[in-house]
């Protein structure tokens, strides 16, 4: 849980209660860590594959769009300044 609050940059109580609404939804599940029984390791559910496709799809479209509004430059800039926001976090 730890390890994922610290990737998505959320508090470990706010990924919690993620983790937590995902398993009433039945998307993820939590199993024990079998090198450390005190941890939990989070995995998708069958039902949240199915969800794939549609990200998929909706990634792919967000991302036409973008280039079709910016040009090969800007979105040059874009990564590097998102680069450097998140490289001021570590």
């Amino acid at each position: 849980m730890g390890e994922l609050a610290r990737r998505a940059r959320l508090s470990k109580q706010t990924m919690t209660q993620m983790i937590r609404q995902l398993e009433s939804e039945r998307l993820v599940e939590r199993r024990v860590d079998p090198e450390d029984a005190r941890a939990s390791r989070i995995f998708l559910t069958a039902r949240a594959r199915r969800f794939q496709p549609v990200a998929t799809s909706v990634l792919k479209e967000l991302d036409r769009h973008v280039r079709r509004r910016l040009t090969p430059r800007r979105v040059a800039d874009l990564k590097a300044a998102l680069r450097e926001l998140f490289e001021l976090g570590h």
